[in-house]
């Protein structure tokens, strides 16, 4: 626990003021051992005589002697080999190859860890020392990086308990920011009557809000691979901003103002939309990340379906501000735990601060973390490259992208104008009061509850073992359970629209379409976010943040066009309509799945 709190913000605050004499890192400690890589940055093999060596190209008078006998070299120096009796051609930008000293050796950029001729391993064993710092020099620089394979600083060996606390908070978080679009919908009626608005200024209040959470990871979620900021910042300051904005809004007088306010709650609180899954990749391994973002993805599901049920009788027992009031309620406390108990999982900042504290300690100023040395060398255009352009150059450019982005918008803008459809079936139809309206959305965290858990036991029953014997495959194998859960998709809209053209039918009918829609919504999403994730790893921070602008963007205008469309249409023939259109996406999720491969080995983003 004390290293959680270490790593906190709490914790680094406390460092600041106390100038690091409480909550000691390791290497601040008196009885901290340097590992011998940090103890000297350079030795220098010559003359050779240094170290018990000798090629196989002797000349005439030499002693021969094995190459085995330099294993006298320190495990993770930095090695500056100037003239042997072997050519030996250095890249300094390379990951090293040591294959036949005797022969020549050739280190190139392109080459894997391999040491045959030297008696130390490429892949230590658990406890022991690194050997970054000789597997990868950089001319005269010695690497900051885990002192052993399990480390403990080292979001990848954290106990279970302490990943559990961090996703956890990355969950709540998610669900907290997600209910703050919903919990407002309930306020309607209050709105329209103290402002004197109609019912599409009113909307403005949930679409800005949305429209907001698509742009806000356009600018946050770069920010965060930054080593020098990290995800703590990105987090705690946008996310205090989000928690102090929650009590002008609630207090406002101004219609205008409102709005506003709404539109930069959705902004500030958006970095857990795109960041979060990052932070879940810092500490789970490939095997279980997909379990934690399950969890994640069911938070998010969940966050926009709990709104109006939690806002549906209090706004109704008070007034229309008590929904406001009730996200300052649940958001200030997720603030205070992440202040005091969410850690630094970024490795390139964990590395960075190791990298500066050897630096002090040692005095040596060639010892560097991997992300200086790469940061150095990217410009602030590369940087907004990646942010603005690259996510929408993608989707005009790859077809596969462009498909993917316009179905998952697609679904989350049907899901949005549920908050036009349901007040018109279970209150206009059905003579439902606000609260027992916003009891209907249960049916959506029952959807949720057993997609997800369909989709754990698909991974631990299938993909899991799968992986282990096989390998991770093609990106097209994480798509099938999508290919059936596309037919449960426009079934369950069906359901609800044909149910919804009577009142004599009985109103679970069409709560239990909305559960069915949710079950495809709820795999298909995880399916494709899967897919993309592995058939483009270089660009997924900014595929994922496109994606989510194209998702934000069409759920904003769905929540403005869907009113005229069910008020013209009728909800039954409206949600007919949507329902016809993911019809003509089953088609393409099949399309992706059969020939995905060739649209990818054509791509210029896809990896090879």
């Amino acid at each position: 626990m004390a290293d959680i709190i270490r790593d906190a913000p709490v914790g680094q605050l406390i460092r600041f003021l106390t100038r690091n004499k409480y909550l000691q890192y390791p290497e601040e400690r008196p009885d901290f051992e340097l590992p011998a890589v940090y103890r000297t940055s350079k030795i220098a093999l010559d003359p050779l005589s240094q170290f018990d060596f000798a090629s196989s190209n002797n000349q005439e008078g030499s002693e021969a002697k094995s190459p085995a006998a330099i294993t006298a070299a320190p495990l993770g120096y930095h090695i500056t080999m100037t003239e042997l009796n072997s050519p030996i051609f250095y890249d300094s930008n390379s990951s090293i190859a040591i294959a036949t000293l005797g022969l020549g050796t050739f280190y190139q950029s392109s080459s894997s860890i391999a040491i045959d001729q030297i008696s130390i391993e490429a892949f230590p064993t658990s406890g022991q020392e690194s050997s970054t710092a000789l597997t990868r020099p950089y001319k005269e620089t010695v690497l900051a990086d885990w002192y052993t394979t399990d480390d403990p600083e080292n979001p990848q060996n954290w106990s279970f308990g302490k990943k559990a606390i961090v996703a956890a908070q990355i969950c709540l978080y998610t669900l907290a920011f997600y209910m703050g679009s919903s919990i407002y919908t309930p306020s309607y009626p209050g709105i329209m009557e103290r402002f004197d608005v109609d019912t599409q200024a009113v909307s403005l209040g949930l679409s800005m809000y949305v429209v907001a959470y698509g742009i806000g990871p356009m600018i946050f979620s770069p920010l965060s691979e930054i080593p020098s900021i990290g995800r703590n910042p990105p987090y705690l300051i946008t996310f205090g901003i989000f928690v102090i904005l929650l009590v002008p809004t609630a207090l406002t007088e101004s219609f205008a103002g409102l709005v506003t306010l709404r539109f930069l709650q959705g902004f500030f609180g958006s970095p857990c939309l795109a960041t979060g899954g990052a932070t879940l990749q810092d500490m789970y391994s490939l095997l279980k990340l997909p379990y934690a973002l399950v969890l994640w993805a069911f938070a998010a599901t969940s966050g926009p379906a709990l709104g109006p049920i939690i806002s549906g009788f209090s706004v109704a027992a008070k007034d229309w501000r008590w929904s406001l009031w009730e996200m300052l309620w649940l958001s200030g406390p997720i603030w205070i735990f992440m202040f005091v108990l969410m850690p630094e999982t970024s490795s390139a900042k964990i590395l960075l601060r190791r990298g500066q504290r050897l630096r002090r300690l040692t005095g040596n100023e060639r010892i560097k973390s991997q992300s200086e040395i790469d940061q150095a060398n990217t410009s602030f255009k590369e940087v907004l490259v990646e942010a603005l352009w690259r996510p929408h150059q993608m989707m005009l450019l790859d077809p596969s992208i462009a498909f993917t982005a316009l179905y998952t918008a697609l679904i989350y803008g049907i899901f949005y104008s549920f908050f036009e459809a349901f007040p018109m079936v279970y209150q206009g139809m059905y003579g439902f009061n606000p609260g027992e309206m916003g009891l209907t959305f249960l049916s959506v965290l029952v959807g949720a509850t057993i997609s997800a858990s369909l989709y754990v036991a698909y991974l631990f029953w299938i993909v899991e073992p799968e992986i282990k014997s096989h390998g991770l495959g093609a990106p097209e194998g994480r798509l099938i359970p999508a290919l059936y859960a596309s037919f449960c998709f426009p079934a369950g809209l069906f359901i609800f629209a044909w149910t919804t053209t009577d009142p004599r039918i009985h109103w679970i009918a069409s709560v239990i379409g909305i559960g069915i829609f949710t079950i495809g919504q709820f795999i298909i999403l995880q399916c494709i976010f899967l897919y993309i994730a592995l058939s483009y790893p270089k660009y997924a921070a900014s595929l994922f943040a496109g994606n989510d602008f194209t998702r934000s963007i069409l759920a904003a205008g769905t929540i403005h066009f869907s009113q005229p469309l069910y008020h013209n249409l009728g909800p039954n023939r409206g949600v007919t309509l949507l329902g016809g259109l993911t019809c003509a996406c089953i088609a393409g999720i099949f399309a992706l799945w059969r020939w995905g491969g060739r649209l990818r080995a054509r791509s210029r983003f896809a990896a090879s």
